[in-house]
């Protein structure tokens, strides 16, 4: 393995998760930044709850874009063999970088959003059967109770569930990341476990019929 190679593969990643869609999206189309208004989160959700669904959805959908990609590099520049176990532990690698970068964006003061839709980006870059199950859990959810967070928090701790009980993967440290997902989405949503804990958190479709 090209190990300077890979230190670049990993810096294009991180630059790609540093993309603050929402923020940019806020301040070109309607001169908002985001992070100052509904929940602070630089993240879809907060956009569609300050911006609507037009600005909204197309934040979403680069968010996964970028996720995506950023776990495909190691794919794009060959950095080990087709289905091997080393590569997909460099997409986890890359992706992981992506998300922090996400979090932390060096194009937007290092204050991003929570990273959801890009962690489902990689998700579906690494196992996208599975990926495409928790969505519908997901959706499953939301349909149910209209918050997002409790839908993403199911989806999250779905996802490691399913692939030690029914997929299988050769790689240790993608089973060991399924788990990180799952507690690190607990951990990004705190203020919205406080929130649904006092019965103060808000539907989304609450917003969207108003």
């Amino acid at each position: 393995m090209n190990i300077l190679l890979t230190l670049i593969v990993i810096l294009i990643a991180y630059l790609l998760g540093s993309i603050p869609t929402a923020v940019w999206m806020g301040k070109i189309f309607h001169d908002i930044d985001v992070r100052e208004h509904g929940s602070g989160n630089a993240g879809a959700t907060n956009t569609i709850r300050v911006l609507g669904w037009k600005t909204g959805i197309p934040v979403l959908l680069i968010d996964l874009a970028k996720g995506w990609a950023a776990a495909m590099l190691p794919v794009l520049f060959s950095l080990a063999a087709p289905e091997s176990a080393l590569l997909t532990n460099l997409k986890i690698m890359t992706g992981i970088t992506a998300i922090v970068g996400h979090i932390f964006p060096i194009f937007a003061g290092f204050r991003g959003g929570k990273g959801v839709a890009t962690v489902f980006g990689v998700l579906m870059a690494v196992q996208p059967v599975l990926t495409l199950i928790c969505v519908g859990v997901f959706l499953l959810v939301f349909i149910i109770t209209g918050i997002v967070s409790v839908s993403s928090m199911s989806a999250g701790f779905a996802f490691p569930i399913l692939l030690l009980a029914v997929f299988d993967t050769p790689s240790l440290i993608f089973k060991i990341f399924s788990v990180f997902v799952a507690v690190a989405l607990v951990i990004t949503h705190r203020n919205n476990i406080k929130r649904l804990i006092k019965g103060e958190e808000k539907k989304l479709f609450m917003k969207i019929n108003k």
